[in-house]
């Protein structure tokens, strides 16, 4: 998936991220100027913790965050829209 997403970027004024504090992460950022989208992706069905997502909310003004994979986004349609869509 970060492939996909640094592919689709390429070129763009969007910047692919990756964050990580005290344990806690998150798959990728996406930054254009100062507005930032959080991502988490997750395979499992089950309820998971997103304490990394909510860490970096905190810690930075995020514009969205999204869960993809079987508890949000469908992956396919996430890989489909453009990422400045997001933002």
């Amino acid at each position: 998936m970060g492939s996909a997403l640094a592919n689709q970027l390429k070129g763009s004024d969007i910047q692919l991220c990756y964050w990580l504090s005290r344990s806690r992460e998150v798959d990728f950022v996406l930054v254009r100027g100062e507005a930032r989208v959080a991502i988490e992706v997750k395979s499992t069905r089950r309820k998971t913790n997103l304490s990394g997502t909510e860490a970096f909310a905190k810690e930075f003004p995020t514009k969205r965050k999204l869960l993809v994979g079987a508890q949000g986004i469908p992956l396919e349609r996430f890989l489909r829209t453009p990422p400045q869509e997001w933002l």
